[in-house]
């Protein structure tokens, strides 16, 4: 039996200094869930001399992997230095020293994670990746534990802090993206470059993690469907006010007879849905399961204590299967091929927004378009005209495929009688 348990701290940024806070602050209660303290031996930093403003003493900190990878004396490796190719090769090199990691890494997770984990079943580790998805949600143990006997059809919700965070402003405060995005960069909600939260890609990596473990395949980031929130245009907002619904960066996850359908898009999502009242840095995921039902799950999805919270309790897990000798004992193999369906099987409502010449016989035109590519609609409202002779048009269509939809709007954008195709939304929720 362990009298301690060791740790190995790679990075010490925002999450790792969280990380390290909660073990020397909640010490006592980790001893009483666990039976031993818990201790920080090594940190892995870049400037080894920095002053911190941490407990931590300085011979802990070392600029040399080496010293936290390879010392026999640490037990389990926490990766949180974030990107891709060195937080790869550490976690690598740590499974296959047989020690147990624990990562916050969607970027590695989202790209490698089947390859991960399959080299921590055959070194018998563990890898745990619990705050890769919706900070401080616990949203992969949910999935892999407390939802393990039911079947998932899918999911849906805002796992993106950043982008909700900008929305929630644009549409409350009336702030422009700029105004929104400078504010979420001054918290600590955006990155200095933002590209990855707002053109969607952070959120494409998250779903592709929470899909491969809910419908047991292995999904790839480019089998999800990604439109950035660049995308929106000024008024969009305020129109989707006027129509009943809110605008949010929403990932989907769908599966049937037919296949798979994964989207991290900016839709339309009914006044009336819960996920419609999520704002500023909070996600919220809703969970569709055969027996179960639907459930949904909130919290906070950005800053340094959430996320470490989720760290923390895959260290306490990853610790509880060393003292109990059953660490690597979990079964990650994919159960099913991931079957992608195509744009053709991919079905839903749209929210159009055209900008067309005021002329006698346009709405006639377009409704012909519309018909041509068997698209029925819910809704037709012209607005006021513009200084440039045009009016909006805003069409609304009952139920049809990507495909009729990308179909429509290429024609539409061929179309004389057409200035532009300003927006389009997919809309969740409301009648059919």
């Amino acid at each position: 039996m362990k009298s301690e348990i060791n740790i190995g701290l790679l990075g010490f940024g925002v999450v790792g200094s969280g990380v390290a806070t909660i073990l020397q602050k909640h010490q006592e209660d980790l001893i009483h869930k666990l039976g031993v303290p818990v201790k920080i031996k090594k940190v892995l930093v870049k400037d080894a001399t920095k002053k911190r403003d941490t407990d931590l003493s300085e011979d802990i900190f070392t600029i040399n992997p080496d010293e936290v990878i390879e010392d026999p004396t640490i037990d389990l490796i926490v990766e949180v230095i974030g990107g891709t190719t060195e937080a790869k090769q550490s976690i690598e090199r740590a499974l296959q020293a047989g020690k147990g990691v624990v990562t916050a890494n969607k970027d590695v997770m989202a790209q490698f994670g089947n390859e991960l984990l399959n080299l921590a079943d055959e070194n018998k580790c563990d890898l745990f990746y619990e705050a890769s998805v919706g900070g401080g949600i616990p949203l992969i143990r949910t999935l892999e534990d407390g939802l393990a006997s039911d079947r998932i059809r899918a999911l849906t919700g805002i796992v993106n802090g950043t982008t909700n965070f900008i929305l929630t402003k644009m549409k409350h405060e009336k702030k422009t993206y700029e105004e929104a995005l400078a504010e979420a960069t001054e918290l600590g909600f955006a990155e200095a470059d933002p590209s990855a939260d707002v053109d969607g890609i952070d959120a494409a990596r998250k779903m592709a993690i929470l899909a491969s473990l809910a419908f047991s395949t292995e999904v790839r980031l480019e089998d999800v469907f990604v439109r950035g929130m660049k995308d929106i245009r000024e008024g969009d907002l305020e129109l989707a006010e006027q129509f009943g619904f809110t605008v949010k960066m929403a990932g989907s996850a769908k599966k049937d007879d037919d296949g798979i359908e994964i989207s991290v898009e900016p839709v339309f999502i009914q006044n009336s849905h819960p996920l419609a009242s999520v704002n500023n840095e909070f996600n919220a995921v809703y969970v569709y399961g055969d027996t179960v039902g639907e459930t949904m799950f909130y919290g906070p999805g950005a800053g340094s204590l959430p996320t470490a919270t989720s760290v923390t309790g895959d260290i306490v897990a990853a610790c509880r299967n060393l003292l109990l000798g059953v660490n690597g004992k979990r079964l990650h193999a994919p159960r099913h091929f991931c079957k992608v369906k195509k744009d053709t099987q991919i079905f839903g409502r749209y929210f159009h927004r055209i900008s067309v010449k005021d002329e006698v016989g346009v709405l006639t035109k377009l409704a012909s378009i519309y018909s041509k590519h068997g698209a029925s609609l819910a809704t037709v409202v012209q607005r006021e005209g513009d200084r440039n002779g045009g009016v909006d048009l805003i069409m609304i269509t009952h139920q049809i495929s990507r495909q009729q939809h990308l179909n429509i709007m290429d024609e539409l954008r061929n179309t004389s009688e057409v200035n532009g195709v300003i927006s389009y939304y997919r809309v969740e929720g409301g009648n059919k």
